[in-house]
């Protein structure tokens, strides 16, 4: 019959080793870590990783319009691309005017199976080429879940290493303490001498 005694690395014992206070304190501070750091660095990466998103979203804003265009060429022939989960597009020419430039044509992104004379939504950069529309609100807090849930992730598969390399190290420490208690007492059971 087997018994666990809790505790038992904590008390007073012929038996305890200091290896085994070592690895008890080891596990208090690792649960420290991974209940109050872990959450925090995961905390303070997504707040950093929020204004930065937030940010280039706004220079995206300053730096890009929308307008309405015709679309005068035909789609490729080729398989539409399907980028970062939105709907399948295609490249092609579409045209618009311009308030004080006139009529502007040039190549941008359209939906998949759009044919010419459609209107489309198209997002210019300040030169006038075609770009992607500014990330949305969504996209900014995506982005700030993801780099918050991967540094605390990342947090805590350090921690859990740290503690997997003392755990090691006390388990060695913990053999060659009775490799040598067992040389000296093994002569006594024995009858032989070392």
């Amino acid at each position: 019959m087997r018994y666990r005694v809790r505790g038992w690395r904590w008390r007073r014992s012929p038996l305890r080793r200091r290896s085994d206070v070592v690895e008890a304190w080891t596990v208090l501070t690792v649960a420290l870590l991974l209940l109050v750091v872990a959450p925090l660095v995961g905390v303070v990466a997504a707040w950093w990783a929020h204004d930065s998103a937030r940010g280039v979203a706004r220079e995206q804003r300053a730096d890009r319009r929308h307008v309405r265009a015709e679309v005068v060429g035909k789609s490729a022939d080729a398989v539409p691309m399907a980028q970062g989960g939105r709907q399948p597009s295609a490249r092609t020419a579409v045209r618009w005017t311009e308030p004080e430039g006139g009529p502007r044509t040039a190549t941008a992104r359209v939906p998949a199976g759009t044919r010419a004379g459609d209107t489309v939504d198209v997002w210019l950069d300040s030169r006038g080429r075609s770009t992607a529309p500014p990330a949305s609100g969504m996209a900014v807090w995506q982005h700030t879940v993801t780099v918050g849930v991967c540094a605390a992730g990342g947090a805590v598969a350090v921690i859990l290493l740290g503690h997997a390399v003392v755990r090691h190290n006390a388990m060695r420490r913990r053999l060659a303490e009775w490799e040598q208690e067992w040389a000296q007492t093994e002569p006594d059971w024995t009858d032989r001498r070392a």
